[in-house]
């Protein structure tokens, strides 16, 4: 790879350096000095680069560079693409859908044993939170549903963008208002999912995949990142 092509003086400098995740930075002050610029543009610089999860500044531990992530680069700029214009989100949503029907047999032929049981322990905490009063809305366990069966793929990207719809979803609050039978329509698609799987069924648990997706867009529409709920439409309780 041609550095040059990499238009960050930071990211260049910790690649040039070979610096790999775990290790420490130097002081912001040594960094200025060998990059040749203020220490107020390198701390600028170090702060985007913590953005893109490219570093971990904590106090009394310093900059240390972190492991790998996609998804801080692609929820902060999908972020801002939908705060200039809602419809952005059905692209975002697109891509995720494509992405999870492409990479879905080989994400599921890599589940391990306790993967199943986590995932039937999230529907079953899932059904639970629907029954209780008030009702609450289970949506950290589909979130980390969707992202338990992509946990074991190997590719950053993929999971990056997945990640990041999650963030952006949260952020605009689309879990926030639906109904009951609603809910309890994508659970069943999620329990019988993991039923095609344990049966050995890929193809019938993808194509469940694709049936709940249905579903999915039907209920997330961009005009309702703004709106919140049709007035004659109970909300649940957001957890």
């Amino acid at each position: 790879m041609r550095l040059s092509a990499l238009q960050s003086d930071i990211l260049r400098y910790i690649l040039s350096k070979g610096y790999r995740p775990g290790d420490p930075l130097p002081t912001i002050q040594e960094i200025s000095k060998e990059l040749g610029t203020s220490v107020a543009k390198t701390r600028e610089a170090l702060e985007v680069a913590r953005m893109l999860g490219v570093l971990e500044i904590k106090p009394g531990r310093g900059t240390r560079v972190a492991e790998y992530r996609f998804a801080p680069a692609v929820a902060l700029s999908a972020m801002y693409a939908i705060g200039q214009d809602a419809s952005h989100f059905e692209h975002l949503r697109q891509m995720r859908n494509a992405l999870e029907v492409s990479f879905w047999e080989d994400a599921v032929m890599r589940l391990q044993p306790e993967d199943l049981a986590c995932l039937r322990g999230l529907v079953r905490d899932a059904f639970a939170h629907l029954e209780r009063q008030p009702i609450q809305v289970p949506a950290s366990e589909h979130r980390q549903f969707h992202l338990t069966i992509f946990s074991r793929l190997d590719n950053p990207f993929v999971q990056g963008v997945l990640e990041a719809f999650w963030e952006v979803y949260e952020a605009f609050g689309l879990n926030l208002y639906a109904d009951l039978e609603y809910h309890r329509r994508v659970w069943d698609y999620h329990e019988r999912m993991i039923n095609a799987i344990e049966a050995g069924d890929i193809e019938r648990s993808r194509l469940l995949l694709i049936e709940h997706m249905g579903l999915l867009r039907h209920r997330e529409t961009p005009g309702r990142i703004a709106s919140g709920p049709p007035p004659d439409q109970p909300s649940l309780l957001f957890e």
